[in-house]
């Protein structure tokens, strides 16, 4: 079979706090009205670490249940995570979906790299056309591998058909960064989008 040619140039995306924002608390903040208690709770209870796992591809079908067998009187919140965890996620980051939609109006192949939960992510992914710009996204709960580990990025590598040399990944996560660069993906740690404008300019990926 003949492979199709490489995409020279392309720019990688996270989703998590470079295109939308994130946080437990967005949630939670709604059902706790103790900020005390709420700080306990996503430090103790439904933390990131234990949301995590849901990320690296382990089932909403045994992690809520165990968890709710060990916190028994915090099952109703612990539910919620399950059934509302779009609520996690209030919007875009401001600015990040506007330079989308420049990058892909110049003709600039997007892909997007994410650690996002399988379940989540097609709960998610079906409410925000903005995905349509993107030509291919590999999500960690799916492949069952999550960023920074180089598979992740050599996956993409080969999934995407891109050359690495003229890729750039944009990621909040200075180890995710590093772990596209140990593949020879350039990258370029996300803070907000003006400074990702600079950069994309000053790289030729926007005029």
């Amino acid at each position: 079979m003949i492979r199709p040619p490489l995409i020279r140039q392309s720019v990688i995306f996270d989703v998590g706090r470079v295109l939308f924002d994130w946080d437990l608390r967005h949630l939670f903040a709604k059902l706790v009205a103790d900020r005390d208690e709420l700080e306990w709770f996503v430090t103790n209870v439904v933390t990131p670490e234990w949301h995590f796992q849901h990320d690296a591809g382990r089932p909403l079908a045994e992690m809520v249940p165990e968890l709710k067998a060990g916190f028994p009187d915090h099952a109703m919140l612990i539910d919620a995570y399950a059934s509302r965890f779009n609520e996690t996620i209030p919007g875009p980051i401001p600015g990040s979906l506007e330079l989308v939609e420049r990058l892909d109006d110049a003709g600039v192949p997007l892909f997007a790299i994410t650690n996002f939960g399988h379940e989540f992510w097609e709960g998610f992914r079906p409410i925000q056309p903005i995905f349509d710009r993107f030509r291919d996204i590999i999500v960690s709960g799916t492949e069952k591998l999550m960023k920074p580990d180089p598979a992740i990025y050599r996956l993409a590598i080969e999934r995407f058909g891109i050359d690495p040399a003229g890729a750039l990944f944009i990621d909040d996560v200075a180890a995710n960064v590093a772990g596209a660069g140990s593949v020879g993906i350039a990258g370029h740690r996300f803070v907000d989008a003006a400074t990702l404008e600079r950069t994309l300019v000053e790289r030729g990926y926007l005029g």
